[in-house]
């Protein structure tokens, strides 16, 4: 493979011309290469020059796709200082002093209810008038009943029985199947996860009174879009956020972790609740806030 290097920075292509051995520290030349390179290639483009850049050493399978997103986070911006940054893995922990303050302050359930735009008074199933609204056109989807029964359809093969499952994945697919990092193809991995459209905070510690406070708190910093009840004992708020930069998005789920809130939705292709969908005990995963006009 031919790869055309007279377009990058000196610096950059220095770079790539000195990769270490296996156990010199491969797995952060990768990441520390990736981050620079993001300015001047597109993602399959930089996993191309890593190969061709380690052609001599041993690469793990997935390695050099996984260098490359997460080092979307910290990507180097040209103008700016070059430092070796490392990726961010730890999440804050989290702010009891100012969680209690906002659960003390901001209201609960019956508030995020009355703040909603938009409210289903019936029993009837309204998960597709949902999706619709969360993911317009006819986008792959991937939906399951549980963490091992799941496939990727288009939104109209799976019309009619979204309300039955209890998982979808909150931004759309690019293919149907896609290899997983340990190298398996599956239609849930996070190689064929599209962009971000909705960054989900689920909270699960303490009641959903306080969850109910905690997310409205979140809404004042950026879209709320729906909240789900998880069934059971949890609420996942679901905020807008597509085109928006991984950098400032990143920011928002570090503050949402300070408050309680789960990193794992962090990921992608993390499954979280299905809206108005149900649960593994057949229970409803109710829907108490729905803003559509924050959808664009």
């Amino acid at each position: 493979m031919i790869c055309d290097l007279s377009s990058l920075p000196q610096f950059v292509r220095d770079l790539l011309a000195s990769p270490p051995q296996r156990g010199g520290g491969l797995n952060l030349w990768l990441y520390r290469v990736a981050r620079v390179l993001h300015p001047y290639r597109d993602s399959n483009e930089i996993v191309n020059l890593l190969k061709a850049a380690t052609g001599g050493e041993p690469i793990k399978h997935g390695e050099i796709e996984r260098a490359v997103e997460r080092s979307k986070l910290t990507a180097w911006r040209p103008g700016q200082p070059y430092q070796h940054t490392p990726p961010i893995s730890v999440w804050p922990p989290v702010n009891t002093k100012q969680r209690n303050a906002i659960i003390r302050d901001q209201g609960g359930l019956v508030d995020l209810w009355a703040a909603s735009p938009v409210r289903i008074e019936d029993n009837a199933a309204h998960t597709e008038e949902i999706v619709d609204a969360l993911f317009p056109g006819d986008p792959l989807l991937c939906c399951g009943k549980s963490n091992s029964d799941f496939d990727t359809k288009s939104r109209e093969e799976w019309r009619g029985k979204l309300s039955a499952l209890q998982f979808v994945v909150p931004s759309s697919m690019t293919a149907r199947s896609g290899l997983t990092q340990d190298g398996k193809q599956s239609p849930h991995a996070l190689s064929i996860t599209g962009p971000r459209r909705f960054l989900v905070v689920e909270f699960d510690q303490v009641g959903v009174d306080e969850h109910a406070a905690l997310l409205l708190h979140l809404a004042e910093r950026a879209p709320l879009a729906i909240v789900v009840h998880s069934g059971n004992k949890s609420l996942h708020g679901w905020f807008y956020c597509a085109g928006q930069p991984e950098e400032k998005l990143q920011r928002f789920m570090q503050f949402a972790a300070s408050l309680g809130g789960d990193p794992a939705t962090w990921t992608r292709s993390q499954f979280v609740r299905m809206p108005d969908g149900t649960n593994a005990n057949r229970k409803r995963q109710t829907l108490y806030f729905f803003n559509p006009e924050v959808i664009k």
